[in-house]
């Protein structure tokens, strides 16, 4: 029902220059310089504080792969594999304020997380008139880096009324092993919400529920049909007088 879309691992190369480890004067310098600060770990070395050219940043997150691109780290001449592990945005601007790079070490698993893309049109959509809802759109996942899949395709053709894909039915392999609950629902089709128009009863129960003008003007009235049968016996008793 679904399958994993592989992810080669990709050539790109990311130049970072050295930079002293500072306070928020420092990162500014750094980015009135065109560059934006950033910091590299892992691999069981210290951490080191570099800056980075954010277009050449904004290429590999936006690349197929994103932030999971493995890319060569080039350091002073010395090159790594590393990939993009966390990133800051100035909220205004858009524009990249600061990022996280991680050593990868090729023979050691990573834990990423990886999109779900629902593929086909579901039955209970085209036949039985619903709407299909995505519940997860990422999988936790833990492999290799050059078994890190791009995305994982889930066929959704098959899903009616009832029935619901969960991460069991996303496909498994002994590269991969899903960290995500298995009874995670991934996707299922739902029924059009439509507006009921409201019954009588409904109708006379409001009706009857609230006061109205006319009931004050009956009751007026039968007040006054009241005095009236009151004052008639009065003329009739001063007429027997006469």
């Amino acid at each position: 029902m679904a399958t994993a879309t592989e992810n080669k691992t990709e050539t790109n190369v990311l130049d970072a220059q050295p930079r002293a480890a500072g306070n928020k004067n420092e990162a500014r310098r750094v980015r009135r310089g065109g560059k934006i600060p950033a910091v590299v770990y892992g691999a069981g070395k210290n951490a080191v504080s570099v800056s980075v050219d954010p277009r050449q940043v904004s290429r590999i997150l936006h690349s197929a792969s994103g932030h999971n691109t493995i890319f060569d780290l080039a350091v002073d001449g010395d090159r790594t594999k590393a990939m993009i592990v966390d990133w800051q945005y100035e909220p205004i601007k858009g524009s990249l304020l600061h990022i996280d790079l991680k050593r990868i070490a090729m023979d050691q698993k990573l834990t990423v997380m990886v999109p779900i893309v629902l593929k086909g049109e579901a039955v209970g959509v085209k036949q039985q008139g619903g709407i299909l809802e995505q519940v997860t759109r990422e999988l936790e996942i833990e492999c290799l880096p050059s078994d890190i899949p791009s995305q994982i395709d889930a066929d959704v053709s098959e899903l009616v009324f009832g029935k619901v894909m969960r991460v069991s039915d996303l496909p498994h392999s002994e590269k991969l092993r899903f960290l995500t609950d298995e009874n995670q629902p991934v996707a299922h089709v739902i029924a059009i919400k439509e507006e009921v128009a409201p019954t009588a009863e409904a109708v006379a129960g409001e009706a009857a529920a609230t006061p109205a003008e006319p009931e004050v003007m009956k009751k007026g009235k039968q007040e006054t049909d009241e005095e009236g049968a009151d004052a008639a016996p009065e003329k009739g008793e001063k007429k027997e007088k006469k």
